[in-house]
């Protein structure tokens, strides 16, 4: 897929937080994984802070694939959890920019999961996050249009 920064400032617009993804997208996921034991509170359910982690991961990968410099998150602009997720669960993370700035990045991140139990795809977390682009001394530099 190539990117050119007028048409992503342009083109993608943030839908509001209310609005789940009614389909499962059909690109890539940018991470996809299984949920484990590990990660799951007493009750089976998976802790809404793995589900963030794994989200800005994917936001991160997103980010400096269009940046190509090291970014480091700055801000969780907004996060909804619609649904939980299970042990066994196949978590897929899938990352989109939704704004470019001078030195920051703004990503869409929409988490599905296909249930270990009934195979059922369901939406279940989406979330907003803010990535800066830093130089080898952590000060944020700007984010050159680039095609990938």
């Amino acid at each position: 897929m190539r990117y050119n920064h007028v048409d992503l400032v342009s083109k993608h617009r943030l839908k509001p937080m209310t609005t789940c993804l009614a389909t499962y997208p059909a690109c890539s996921p940018t991470i996809r994984t299984v949920a484990s034991e590990v990660d799951a509170n007493a009750g089976g359910d998976i802790f809404g802070g793995w589900i963030l982690g794994q989200m800005d991961i994917a936001g991160g990968i997103c980010a400096y694939g269009y940046a190509r410099a090291k970014v480091v998150t700055v801000g969780v602009n907004a996060t909804s959890f619609h649904e939980p997720v299970f042990v066994g669960d196949e978590v897929s993370f899938f990352a989109d920019i939704v704004q470019i700035g001078r030195t920051s990045i703004t990503v869409r991140i929409d988490s599905w999961v296909l249930r270990a139990v009934g195979g059922e795809i369901r939406h279940v977390t989406e979330g907003v996050y803010t990535y800066v682009a830093i130089d080898a001394d952590r000060h944020p530099i700007p984010i050159q249009s680039k095609e990938m």
